[in-house]
């Protein structure tokens, strides 16, 4: 048995174009709602799909339809064993069915009107996305990231770091503004500055306030702390001296404690040396009235010792909640052990980084990188040996001026990066 489908209004107009077409009688099988008419899927209409066929016993001569007959419908009635009323409804659906032909060639005319405009919608849609598609086709080749990645890797930034750059460009510059090599670099510079982050001290200070410096073996830790010793207790012409005293955990390192106590004495700067906790708790604890800063300087340790470093935390906990860290890097690091030594102090929750050792580089895409991607501020960067003067307070356009191969606007960057603060301490 061969089963048809024929679609339409309802269940009996699908019957009366079935009846129409054939000169054979027929029987529904199954009816179901379904959406007919319309264009590209928009203004169709609910309608009836039913599925049929036709029994194996031929129609007599007598009771034959023939499609142009008057009788087609009172045939049909009597074919399919309907009643009159049936009969009837069937020729009310073929003049409904008629009623509605004119309005529905207006229907269908609106409808193709309104879908040519959806249409040309459609079009005009498509040819945008073929644009777009195209013009990121065109980005991708475009000269000017074979220039911005040269920059960028030259200048020592991670991989990971120029990739992110890249895509940058790709997204937020036009094809007209990659055609200026001057824009891409100057959009580049604005971009590397905003990836910065400069440490901020609270406006408001817990009395008294303990900085303590770690980091690793040789980065100049006790310098360091020696340069902030008079840069807050001698003072300058920004800051008002303040009661600093110096205390060192450093008594393994030959010669440290020996260094930070000769500093203090030519700075008029108290210096003590704890060895454990408690000791270290009880010093701060006697020396807190009427001081405003302690210094803390640290055992220098190798980032892949993990218990040394569990053993000096457990000893600077004597300094207690209050205290603040701060991790002192080498600026002559390479990126990766960089990471590596941030990733191994995480356990201190250190407040900043301080970059040592500035004039020993020639690049500052690594320490930018590892910043950047570690999510980590810088206070300090110090450059060379001079106390107090190789000292200056972190800036955006401390690092942006030592890009290589960029055409630094001083004013602009200046202008767009404030420091807030003066980036080189005035001396008295």
């Amino acid at each position: 048995m061969e089963i048809f489908i024929q679609q339409g209004e309802s269940k009996n107009d699908c019957m009366l174009k079935i009846a129409s077409k054939y000169n054979r009688q027929f029987q529904i099988l199954s009816q179901k709602e379904i959406r007919v008419g319309g264009f590209l899927g928009l203004f169709s209409k609910p309608g009836i799909e039913v599925e049929y066929f036709f029994p194996q016993h031929r129609v007599s001569a007598n009771t034959g339809i023939h499609p142009n007959s008057a009788g087609v419908h009172s045939n049909a009635a009597a074919m399919y064993g309907l009643n009159r009323h049936t009969a009837q409804d069937l020729e009310a659906e073929k003049k409904k069915v008629l009623a509605a032909a004119s309005g529905a060639r207006q229907q269908q005319n609106e409808a193709a009107s309104g879908g040519r405009e959806s249409a040309s919608a459609i079009l005009e849609m498509l040819n945008e996305i073929k644009n777009k598609v195209e013009n990121t086709s065109r980005k991708d080749d475009h000269p000017s990231f074979v220039r911005a990645e040269e920059l960028l890797r030259s200048n020592d930034f991670s991989h990971s770091y120029i990739n992110k750059m890249l895509d940058r460009l790709k997204k937020e510059l036009s094809l007209e503004q990659l055609e200026n090599l001057d824009t891409v670099a100057n959009k580049l510079i604005e971009w590397i500055g905003e990836s910065i982050s400069i440490y901020k001290e609270d406006d408001v200070m817990r009395k008294p306030r303990i900085m303590v410096l770690i980091g690793p073996t040789g980065v100049g830790k006790t310098t360091t702390l020696s340069k902030l010793a008079a840069i807050y207790g001698i003072g300058t012409d920004e800051i008002p001296a303040i009661d600093v005293k110096m205390i060192t955990i450093d008594q393994f390192r030959i010669g440290a404690e020996e260094q930070l106590k000769k500093m203090g004495f030519i700075m008029q700067i108290p210096v003590s040396s704890v060895s454990n906790k408690q000791n270290l708790r009880k010093e701060i604890a006697l020396l807190s009235e009427g001081t405003d800063l302690f210094l803390i300087d640290t055992i220098g340790k190798s980032p892949k010792d993990s218990s040394k470093i569990g053993e000096m935390k457990e000893i600077l906990d004597g300094c207690g909640k209050s205290a603040e860290y701060h991790l002192v890097i080498s600026a002559a690091t390479k990126t990766s052990d960089i990471m590596n030594i941030m990733q191994q102090f995480e356990p201190f929750n250190y407040k900043s980084v301080i970059l040592s050792k500035m004039d020993e580089t020639e690049h500052v895409g690594n320490l930018i990188s590892a910043l950047a991607e570690k999510g980590k501020c810088v206070s300090y960067i110090t450059e060379g040996q001079k106390v107090p003067e190789d000292i200056r307070r972190a800036s955006v356009v401390r690092f942006l001026i030592n890009l290589d191969g960029f055409k630094i606007n001083r004013e602009k960057i200046e202008n767009r990066f404030p420091s807030g603060e003066a980036d080189q301490f005035k001396w008295r």
